[in-house]
């Protein structure tokens, strides 16, 4: 058996920047990272971007290829830990070796759903589409099958994703979605209407309030999916794309608290001894609301694992509060939204700047004199600032007016915002 005094089970962006977190206090402890993918850390947001060509492999890399010795790092790569045995301080391979540790990390991140209720999921050309093997699996079966049309299950951000790779390879696409407007959970209502006229402009298809029930196929490949309402549409490819759930299996059966992910505390720590999680599995306090969220999101990951990291080597630092928050291209319009995107209940209050032939849309959401969320499409020039000030909770009312204009911008904000902003004091307690 052996021992690594900070042991670290995943290898993305939690992962890394736990490893970070640890290497600024702790700079020569044993370290050991394990991970199922044998591949070298690399950026999952570009996953789509290497299938539609915009990246190749080498500009995937999330550190650098000699990172992992720099780093002091036992890297385990393309190894898969089969069992975390939280009183013994130790964890189970796939290929029988036993690892002790002194404190670990789970930074494991999240599963595609595929839903057991369609049948045919089985056939060959049905993919979901996270992860860099999913996007050359994906690539190799549009050469060698010469796949002119794709339907994506899901209108959410990672079937918005897809999209955009299958547009830039010139095929014919049609989103499902099953809730009645694309994005729902991303968008409000204005927003996920100018996404829709955005993408029919661009031939991609659309429908809403409708699901895929069965995969049909042909000498055992997909030839076309099954709706709702019984009518069928021809394809030659299917995308799953319909969310990730928090890899909680891992932990499941030990006296690690879970309730949709990993429960964990302001320190990121879970509720065995020297057990921390970060990223996509934990569920962590939420910015605005206050509840227990999973959040999964590349910003929310990082500071995670890097908070994480940081108590695991005994700095003591504080996680306050995730904010949701989503950043999608939609036929080269860039579009955020932040926090709470709908006005609802008492107090709330909403700010609109719209331009529908310009596919252009601002929105903040105020309640009283704080800025509770936004939406933006189009035109994101601000939407750090804004984004700031909802994560400072600052009061905006002598500025209220300027939020939409033209003459916004960080000389807008009092003088110690501005200063707390260039010097980058907010980063993480």
């Amino acid at each position: 058996m052996s021992d690594a005094k900070y042991l670290i089970v995943g290898n993305s962006v939690a992962a890394i920047a736990a490893v970070d977190g640890i290497r600024e206090v702790d700079a020569d402890g044993s370290l050991t990272l394990i991970a199922r993918e044998p591949h070298h850390t690399y950026s999952r947001p570009l996953i789509t971007y290497l299938l539609g060509g915009r990246v190749d492999e080498e500009q995937m890399l999330y550190r650098p290829r000699d990172w992992y010795e720099k780093a002091k790092v036992n890297a385990l790569l393309g190894t898969e830990v089969t069992a975390v045995h939280p009183d013994d301080h130790l964890v189970e391979t796939a290929d029988g070796r036993t690892i002790g540790y002194g404190r670990l990390l789970i930074a494991v991140g999240g599963t595609p759903i595929v839903p057991r209720d369609v049948e045919g999921t089985d056939a060959e050309g049905v993919f979901t589409f996270t992860t860099w093997d999913d996007a050359r699996a994906i690539a190799d079966y549009i050469e060698e099958r010469g796949v002119r049309s794709a339907v994506i299950v899901g209108g959410g951000l990672i079937g918005l994703k897809s999209v955009e790779a299958l547009i830039e390879l010139g095929i014919e696409t049609t989103v499902v979605e099953l809730a009645d407007r694309m994005l729902s959970a991303t968008f409000d209502r204005t927003a996920s209407e100018l996404a829709q006229r955005r993408l029919a402009d661009a031939g991609v298809g659309v429908l809403c309030d409708t699901t895929t029930t069965e995969i049909l196929a042909q000498d055992g490949r997909v030839v076309a999916v099954r709706l709702t309402g019984g009518e069928t549409l021809p394809c030659d490819l299917v995308i799953f794309a319909i969310g990730v759930l928090p890899s909680t299996s891992l932990v499941a059966g030990t006296d690690i608290r879970l309730d949709r992910g990993i429960l964990v505390d302001d320190h990121m720590r879970t509720s065995a001894e020297d057990v921390y999680a970060a990223g996509d599995v934990a569920q962590a306090t939420e910015l605005i609301g206050g509840e227990k969220r999973c959040i999964a999101i590349f910003p929310n990951a990082y500071r995670q694992g890097a908070i994480a990291g940081r108590n695991m080597a005994g700095a003591e630092r504080t996680w306050d509060g995730g904010l949701v928050m989503n950043s999608v291209t939609v036929v080269d319009r860039p579009t955020i939204s932040v926090g709470v995107t709908e006005a609802s209940g008492d107090g709330h209050e909403e700010l609109i700047d719209l331009d529908e032939a310009a596919y252009r849309y601002r929105k903040i959401v105020l309640h009283g004199d704080r800025i509770v969320g936004a939406v933006f499409v189009g035109d994101i020039e601000r939407a750090g600032i804004i984004t700031g000030l909802i994560r400072e909770r600052l009061d905006v009312s002598a500025i209220r007016d300027l939020l939409l204009t033209d003459e916004f911008g960080l000389i807008s904000l009092p003088a110690d915002y501005r200063s707390h902003v260039i010097s980058g004091t907010g980063a993480s307690r």
